[in-house]
């Protein structure tokens, strides 16, 4: 099990007034990592194990897919599953 994603990519979130006075209040708090947990919660609902989904991407990338061809051609866990066990067979 990987602890640590290969590679972090920054993305812009909003957020409120109010959460920014909280974390400044709070400055230990790791912004990335709650976003991070909020995201897998996310997952969790839909059914998507983070790990599983961590193996299948890295297996297109082994493949010759990019992340732009990953994205180009899924919209969700199943199409990358297929993508993968297509490019397997």
């Amino acid at each position: 099990m990987h602890t640590h994603p290969a590679h972090m990519i920054t993305r812009a979130v909003t957020i409120e007034d109010i959460d920014d006075l909280y974390l400044t209040w709070n400055s230990h708090i790791n912004g990335s990592a709650l976003y991070r947990r909020a995201l897998r919660d996310e997952m969790e609902l839909r059914d998507v194990d983070p790990d599983e989904l961590r193996d299948l991407f890295e297996r297109a990338r082994e493949q010759g897919y990019t992340k732009d061809d990953i994205v180009d051609e899924t919209n969700r866990y199943a199409d990358l599953k297929a993508l993968v066990d297509d490019a397997e067979e």
